[in-house]
């Protein structure tokens, strides 16, 4: 059985001549890039050497020259959830993106759909909703975007995979 990846940075081009390389993190924990961790990628498991967030660079063991280093260029890496919940601990009422997803979306006892991806624009986090078949059937949209933000979300029920929510109803309507 196979663990679910999630894409967490992506490597670009070499910097300097130790086997430094730039980072393009797509992720909310940049705390989890730490030396010895190991990391899954498309070219396999890296064990981090440095990580320089000042400078948004990395330096993996086996590749500490520019030449060896350039083999990991495009190199997408991932993390799962356990090592996710391992290295990136979370505050009270913070919750990971894969727990959202899937979840059930209520207005009040209405059901309006199922959360089946977050998208970052800008600043701002958007849950794409599917609509719930019913709310379809009326000729409301099949999916729509809500801002991931305290004026719209009211509770996540992480065991329950439960999200209420406020004024949604209105933004698939107008959507």
């Amino acid at each position: 059985m196979s663990k679910e990846r999630f894409f967490i940075a992506q490597v670009g081009r070499t910097v300097g001549l130790r086997g430094d390389l730039k980072l393009h993190l797509h992720t909310d924990f940049p705390e989890q890039f730490r030396p010895g961790v190991v990391l899954q990628s498309s070219r396999g498991a890296l064990t981090l050497a440095d990580y320089n967030p000042k400078r948004g660079t990395v330096r993996f063991e086996g590749y500490e020259s520019a030449e060896a280093a350039k083999a990991l260029t495009n190199a997408r890496i991932y993390s799962d959830e356990e090592q996710t919940r391992t290295l990136c601990p979370l505050k009270d009422g913070e919750h990971y993106w894969f727990e959202i997803i899937g979840a059930e979306v209520y207005e009040g006892s209405e059901r309006l759909g199922d959360v089946v991806e977050i998208q970052r624009m800008l600043e701002t986090d958007y849950l794409l909703i599917h609509t719930d078949e019913a709310l379809k059937q009326e000729g409301l949209p099949k999916e729509f975007l809500l801002p991931y933000i305290p004026r719209y979300i009211l509770n996540f029920d992480a065991k329950a995979k439960r999200l209420s929510v406020r004024d949604a109803r209105e933004i698939l309507e107008a959507s």
